[in-house]
């Protein structure tokens, strides 16, 4: 059993990052929003899995990989603490690695050691070609009927139609600039892109292959003579200008940054002063008195949208899915999402929230906004906007320019 799952998910993820034919997408949308997405549309085959088709005893344990802030236990604040009320009710402790990056994650989930994982969308389409994360069963995580519509059976938590694993919350990259330093205040990447000369070497960004997709948003709006539609489905073209304009990008550059604590030290230093940026950077370096802001430029974002997936290997699926439900209960998921900053994936999650603006100032339930937002999603040769007459570059090509870009 272990060698065939072996082989077909090598199969499964040769097809996802390295496959040298373009083949067809259902309906080929992009992942601006969540509101042009086609679920289904990848255009590969996962490993052949099936999800329970009922719980059974809990085990006890759960092992967690998460972003910080995801799994709080009370030692980082004790008013902060939704773990240990998890433990109490269920009965399964909770063990978590915290992860900084999305490749971290991906790499975590193969050594088979954790159950579950809070998997943005550019680890989940990898987990899942890979077959280190199982398909999930939505009737067996009850709270899961009130998360948004927007948020479900989306590219980056589905493939052909099938669910695998469940909405946590979502945000947009944001732009983040110190106010007393860059002036007139932004509204455009063009801060970052044709103008970072200005803030040569205070200039930053984000540490990943997935921040190509931000030069090619930019491009989308400022180069409209390059076709892209979406900035996660490049074709050679498209891709080679989003890499030439990030070169010309990183002799601008002070840091590139994975960890958002390193980056809030940058910000209140003064070492950055402009450059991608999340909503929970942008609380705690305002909470520590520096002169920050943050916009959604006028040429959109990327973003993410969290996804609790199961591990394929979990030791522990019972506790996993007592998990998933109990994140996204209305309570909780209302506690996270304030706790990080973030706009929550269960509804009800908006009448739980101790600050009853907070779903209004972080468009919880804005489609107008979120349609600006181009969530994270895995590029593979599949041109997700729909294209069946080209080739589009995938991931793998995505980590070979990367290196390229930095070094």
């Amino acid at each position: 059993m272990r060698a065939t799952r072996t082989l077909m998910a090598a199969t499964a993820l040769g097809g996802l990052l390295l496959a040298t034919a373009c083949g067809s997408s259902d309906d080929g949308g992009g992942g601006g929003g969540g509101a042009k997405s086609a679920p289904g549309g990848q255009g590969f085959t996962p490993p052949k899995m099936s999800a329970p088709k009922s719980l059974g005893k809990t085990e006890g344990k759960v092992n967690l990989i998460a972003w910080a802030g995801y799994a709080e236990d009370g030692s980082n604040d004790p008013k902060v603490d939704w773990v240990h009320p998890f433990e109490k009710r269920t009965g399964c402790q909770v063990s978590t690695k915290v992860a900084g990056t999305s490749d971290e994650m991906v790499n975590l989930m193969k050594t088979g050691q954790y159950d579950a994982v809070s998997a943005s969308g550019d680890a989940s389409l990898r987990l899942i070609a890979s077959g280190d994360a199982a398909p999930v069963n939505t009737d067996l995580v009850p709270n899961y009927r009130d998360v948004f519509p927007g948020l479900k059976m989306q590219p980056w938590n589905s493939v052909k139609k099938v669910a695998y694993g469940i909405p946590h919350g979502r945000g947009a990259n944001l732009l983040m600039y110190r106010t007393d330093k860059v002036k007139p205040a932004p509204d455009s990447w063009k801060a970052v892109f044709d103008d970072a000369g200005r803030h040569k070497g205070r200039v930053t960004a984000y540490d990943s292959p997935i921040y190509i997709a931000d030069a090619a948003l930019y491009l989308m709006k400022t180069k409209p003579d390059l076709g892209i539609k979406d900035p996660y489905a490049l074709d050679q073209k498209q891709f080679d200008a989003a890499v030439s304009l990030l070169k010309k990008q990183n002799a601008n550059v002070g840091e590139y940054w994975s960890d958002y604590l390193k980056e809030v030290s940058a910000f209140k230093s003064g070492d950055s002063v402009v450059g991608t940026s999340w909503q929970v950077i942008l609380n705690t370096a305002q909470g520590e008195k520096a002169p920050v802001k943050a916009v959604l430029p006028k040429e959109g974002s990327t973003g993410w949208s969290d996804t609790w997936m199961v591990s394929a290997k979990a030791e522990h699926p019972d506790c996993a899915y007592k998990w998933l439900d109990w994140i996204v209960s209305p309570k909780v998921n209302a506690q996270v999402a304030e706790y990080f900053g973030e706009a929550p994936a269960n509804a009800k999650a908006c009448e739980e929230t101790s600050d009853p603006k907070h779903c209004a100032t972080y468009h919880a339930d804005d489609a107008a906004y979120w349609k600006k937002v181009h969530f994270w999603t895995t590029p593979i040769p599949q041109c997700l906007d729909g294209r069946t007459d080209t080739k589009c570059v995938p991931y793998a090509k995505w980590v070979q320019a990367w290196t390229e870009i930095k070094g």
